[in-house]
């Protein structure tokens, strides 16, 4: 017996779109969505530390899902990193932040923040730092965050924006 005509076609069509569909499920980098998951990262950077020894970074992660995600870890191999928010003027080491559904979760200075300590080396103007965000939920995502000016202050309005973190 055999099977209905074109059934290798379309199985072959079907094979094609899930290779495909994985292919894109790879580290996402700034401003492209996370596998499995509405999220995507944008605004990254770390302005160019005046410490040998320490560093702050800042970015955007949205959440078009409708399910809320909370980052619970970033990891480097330029040294140790924290999540910091800042509530009040005072700022504080924190396990987790949620990223709202339909929301956004920003890094900015002054306000919530990544923490870089232990650092192998000092970066400089014009490179970036690889950084690895962890979430409950959603797979982790590999940022590049360029290295600018110290007195560096983005463009796109993160001042501001802190409503849109869910604190």
């Amino acid at each position: 017996m055999r099977g209905r005509p074109g059934g290798r076609t379309a199985l072959a069509a079907v094979t094609l779109a899930c290779a495909l569909a994985l292919a894109g499920c790879g580290g996402s980098e700034s401003g492209s969505p996370a596998a499995g998951a509405g999220l995507s990262v944008d605004a990254a950077y770390i302005p160019q530390p005046v410490s040998d020894s320490m560093a702050a970074g800042f970015l955007t992660i949205t959440n078009e899902g409708d399910a809320a995600d909370e980052l619970t870890s970033v990891t480097s191999g330029a040294g140790e990193v924290t999540v910091h928010e800042t509530v009040g003027g005072t700022m504080k080491r924190v396990d987790r932040l949620k990223v709202p559904a339909h929301g956004r979760l920003v890094f900015k200075s002054g306000g919530n923040h990544l923490m870089f300590e232990k650092l192998k080396h000092r970066p400089k103007q014009g490179q970036s730092v690889a950084v690895e965000l962890h979430f409950a939920h959603a797979d982790p995502v590999t940022v590049e965050l360029p290295v600018k000016a110290a007195t560096y202050q983005p463009a796109d309005g993160h001042a501001g924006r802190s409503e849109d973190s869910g604190h």
